[in-house]
C-alpha cells in the first residue's frame, strides 16, 4: 500500500488565510450592547474635557432620550463643534435606526468631530459637512423629525423659518442656550427668536433649563 505523505500547514499560513476570509466577508458589525458600551465609555473619559462651545452632559442625555423615545430618524444638527452632541443625537439614531445630518463652519472643530465620531464608533450613522449652515440649510431637503439648532445664536430665527416646512408633522425641533425670559444664554444677540418661537401656533414649546437651557418644540400640524 501506497503511503501518502501528508505536510503539515505553519499556523501562520492558516492565521492569514482566516484572516483574509474575515475581511472578505464584509464589515464586522458591532452588536447594540458593544456599540452602548463603547459609546459610554468615551463620553465617560470626555466628560471633563467638553469645552469649545459644546453641550454639558445633562442636555446631551435630553436629546438622546427625545429621540429614542419618539423613534426618529431623520435627524438635523445645525453647528456641530467637536461633535459631543452628535455623539448623543447618533447614539440614540444607532437604536432607532436613522442617521444625523451635521454642519459646522470651522474646519478644525470640524476635523476633531470626525476623529470623536469615529473613536466612539458612530461615523456610520453620522453625515457631517464642513460648510456654511446659513447656505447649507436652506438647501437641504429634508424631511426631518429631529432637529437641534446650536449654531450662531442671532440666525436661530432665520434656521427655524428655513427648517420648520421640512419638520414633520410630530417631529421636534430643539434649540440650545436660551430661557423662556426670551433671551438667549452664552452669547446673546436673538432677543425675539424666543418671542417669535413661542408665537407659531403650530409648535408646543417647553424649556429644559437644568442645563444651558434647551426649548423643546413638537410640531402639532403643517
Amino acid at each position: 500500500m501506497k503511503t501518502l505523505a501528508i505536510k503539515s500547514i505553519p499556523i501562520m499560513s492558516v492565521t492569514a488565510v482566516l484572516v483574509v476570509a474575515l475581511l472578505l466577508s464584509g464589515p464586522v458589525v458591532i452588536s447594540g450592547e458593544d456599540l452602548d458600551a463603547r459609546v459610554k465609555k468615551f463620553l465617560d473619559s470626555h466628560d471633563w474635557g467638553w469645552g469649545d462651545m459644546n453641550v454639558p452632559a445633562v442636555d446631551g442625555r435630553t436629546l438622546h432620550d427625545l429621540i429614542v423615545k419618539n423613534k426618529y430618524t431623520r435627524a438635523l444638527e445645525i453647528g456641530t463643534s467637536t461633535g459631543h452632541s452628535g455623539i448623543w443625537i447618533a447614539w440614540a439614531l444607532s437604536k432607532t435606526g436613522g442617521k444625523l445630518i451635521t454642519i459646522d463652519i470651522d474646519e478644525q472643530r470640524h476635523r476633531e468631530a470626525l476623529e470623536n465620531f469615529e473613536a466612539a464608533g458612530l461615523s456610520e450613522y453620522i453625515d457631517a459637512r464642513l460648510g456654511d449652515a446659513h447656505e447649507i440649510v436652506p438647501s437641504l431637503e429634508g424631511p426631518f423629525d429631529f432637529v437641534f439648532s446650536d449654531a450662531d445664536k442671532g440666525w436661530y430665527k432665520n434656521y427655524l423659518i428655513s427648517v420648520l416646512p421640512k419638520l414633520e408633522v410630530g417631529g421636534c425641533y430643539t434649540t440650545h442656550n436660551v430661557s423662556m425670559r426670551g433671551r438667549c444664554r452664552r452669547g446673546g444677540g436673538s432677543g425675539d427668536y424666543m418671542e417669535y418661537l413661542l408665537s407659531l401656533s403650530n409648535l408646543e414649546t417647553t424649556v429644559d433649563s437644568r442645563g444651558n437651557g434647551l426649548s423643546i418644540s413638537y410640531k402639532k400640524s403643517k
